[in-house]
């Protein structure tokens, strides 16, 4: 006897779209923060993981085969079984020494697995209700996905950071003191490299007493070793005896970084041409770490107390977190100490802005938390729930009689091509197609690129160009009341959307979608600010996106009308996709090469396109608009 168990939309909706929405964060958002924490640069993260964007963007070509072989319901279940054991996958790899090519091979996995899922949880709702309960349950629908976002790049981005700070030694305070008014005096090394404590106890990190008050301006000419070189000459020497000193005790990995003074430049090292003229003709003109004659720098000294034991080693990750900007620490982020450094000095190398008019000092925390642990929880907590939810959601998802194993098996495999490809036909031959193609790829055209940025921006320490903030403030930021702010412009716009229609708010929504972007160019430009002001930015601007958002979301639906609808949309939200997926994998160069100013000043340049390509649209004034029935 044929099932057609019918249970409340109350007993599954929630749970189904709340899941759907986790995998998608887990992939384009949580990998970012992820990554960033755990020392991958800008230029790859956004760079691989903007590649993670693909299965949702050529999920149109397998959606045909989903909608005709075996049940929605199968597809659903057996994609939330495959997404549980994935991210227990990514969790027992994040500490191993290939993590991030072994995390990047399961994130795939977990996005084409979890596009899988989105075609056939969008099918299944559409064949398990009625046309006025989908209308009735689409609120909750969204609202729960959103709420899967919060929880996502919110909550679980918040137990990361408390792992982080909850974990490792205490942090440590690598503080650098500046004044105007005192004379220069060159530091040597020998002389800063810390010894043994008097008395060491539990396993620590400890500066010394080298924090030396630093003066701000030097002499042009100074004389080393008996002969006379200019002092930005010293300084890039100094820099490069940090650097170089850190690698040969292994601290920073041996590989150099690029060449930051035009002496050090070969033709054949470093940036490629084209890369070095897009950052000498658009990139923030800032003085390279001792390229100016007036410019000093600072030298600080940490180590560890005891010995680490065998094979385990302790990161400490130094962010600039209070004090004046213009004290940057240029060298000595990042240090990884073990059982053969850890009785040597590593290096901190500041460079000292000679603007800086007044007795003044910066703040530099060192932690050493256990990053790789904080993530494996996160991505542990996930599958755990996946293998509930796929447990529970076997007993709780109804068996509609239209999604049956004979509704797909009465076509034949000619059919089934025969319908795949008259799917894609059908779509390319609608009116207006490439003018809809362009708006689908290049409304978002600033978000695509920023999306990317935000998190690196509010984690990278103020001396890079970013806000200095903690992965649990990021998670709190971005994650929570970000997601709120998006949410709520949302709400805002289907509600006003229902009742002016899509054509009467296409252009106010495409301008809330432009111009709340200048919220990171101001706080670019002005970096110092409060966490209340940061998160008022945030919550603008991921207001503007939400309501501008629902425009595009609308005009799929109204673009997919007709017969194949649910393919022609799944058609669309491919190239939704595509047009996130290729912005956000130049991003992170982009942002590299110029900078974080100038680089949300483009995406401010890039509101044309959005502006641009809504003035070509023609849409029946009549859609989306409540119409009264007598």
């Amino acid at each position: 006897m044929k099932s057609s168990t019918k249970r409340s939309p109350w007993a599954w909706i929630p749970t189904l779209y709340f899941a759907q929405g986790l995998p998608y964060v887990a992939v384009m958002t949580i990998s970012v923060i992820m990554y960033k924490r755990l020392g991958i640069s800008n230029t790859d993260i956004a760079l691989y993981t903007g590649w993670l964007y693909l299965p949702w963007v050529i999920k149109p070509f397998w959606s045909p085969f989903v909608d005709i072989i075996r049940t929605k319901r199968w597809w659903t279940l057996t994609m939330q079984w495959i997404i549980a054991f994935a991210l227990a996958g990514i969790a027992f790899t994040i500490p191993t020494p290939l993590f991030f090519q072994l995390t990047l091979a399961i994130f795939w996995i977990v996005g084409f697995t979890s596009a899988t899922h989105d075609i056939a949880a969008d099918g299944f709702y559409m064949l398990a209700l009625t046309e006025h309960e989908q209308s009735l349950y689409v609120g909750i629908r969204s609202t729960f996905y959103r709420v899967s976002t919060v929880v996502g790049q919110g909550l679980l981005v918040v137990l990361a950071g408390a792992i982080e700070t909850g974990t490792g030694l205490d942090a440590v305070r690598v503080g650098v003191e500046v004044d105007p008014y005192v004379a220069w005096e060159a530091p040597v090394m020998a002389d800063l490299a810390l010894q043994d404590p008097a008395e060491p106890a539990e396993m620590s990190f400890f500066t010394g007493d080298n924090a030396a008050v630093t003066a701000v301006k030097a002499p042009a000419i100074i004389e080393v070793d008996g002969e006379p070189m200019t002092f930005g000459t010293y300084a890039a020497m100094m820099r490069d005896s940090v650097r170089r000193s850190n690698e040969r005790n292994g601290f920073v990995a041996a590989a150099a970084p690029a060449a930051t003074t035009a002496e050090t430049v070969k033709a054949d090292e470093g940036p490629g041409a084209f890369t070095r003229w897009v950052a000498e003709t658009f990139g923030e003109k800032r003085e390279a770490a001792g390229e100016a004659a007036s410019n000093t720098f600072a030298i600080r000294g940490v180590r560890l107390t005891k010995r680490p034991a065998p094979g385990e080693s302790v990161v400490l990750n130094v962010t600039h977190t209070a004090g004046d900007a213009g004290i940057k620490l240029v060298e000595g982020d990042r240090l990884v100490f073990d059982e053969n450094n850890w009785d040597r000095t590593a290096w901190l190398y500041y460079d000292i802005d000679h603007k800086i008019k007044q007795p003044t000092t910066a703040g530099f925390d060192g932690a050493s938390g256990n990053i790789p642990m904080a993530w494996l929880v996160v991505f542990a907590v996930l599958s755990a729930f996946f293998l509930a939810v796929a447990a529970y959601h076997s007993w709780a998802l109804p068996r509609p009689a239209s999604d049956s194993r004979e509704h797909g098996a009465k076509r034949s495999s000619a059919d089934i091509f025969r319908e795949f490809f008259e799917t894609f036909r059908s779509f390319f031959a609608k009116k207006q197609i490439w003018v809809a193609v362009a708006f689908m790829l290049l409304y978002r055209l600033p978000e695509a690129q920023l999306v990317k940025l935000i998190n690196p921006f509010l984690l990278d320490p103020i001396d890079k160009g970013g806000l200095g903030l903690s992965t649990g403030e990021v998670g709190f930021v971005y994650g929570t009341v970000g997601i709120i702010g998006l949410t709520i412009g949302g709400i805002v716009g289907g509600i006003v959307a229902a009742r002016g229609g899509l054509k009467k708010w296409l252009w106010p929504m495409a301008w809330s979608m432009s111009l709340t972007c200048l919220t990171f160019v101001y706080l670019s430009y002005w970096p110092t600010h409060s966490l209340l002001t940061i998160n008022a930015c945030v919550f603008i601007e991921q207001f503007g996106y939400g309501f501008g958002f629902t425009a595009y979301m609308l005009y799929l639906i109204y673009f997919s009308e007709g017969e194949h609808k649910t393919a022609h949309y799944a058609i669309c939200t491919g190239f939704m996709a595509l047009g996130m997926m290729l912005p956000g994998m130049a991003a992170g160069w982009l942002q590299e090469t110029i900078g974080y100013r100038h680089f949300f000043v483009w995406t401010m340049i890039c509101c044309a396109a959005t502006i641009g390509v809504c003035a070509f649209l023609k849409i029946d004034p009549n859609f989306g608009r409540k119409i009264e029935k007598e």
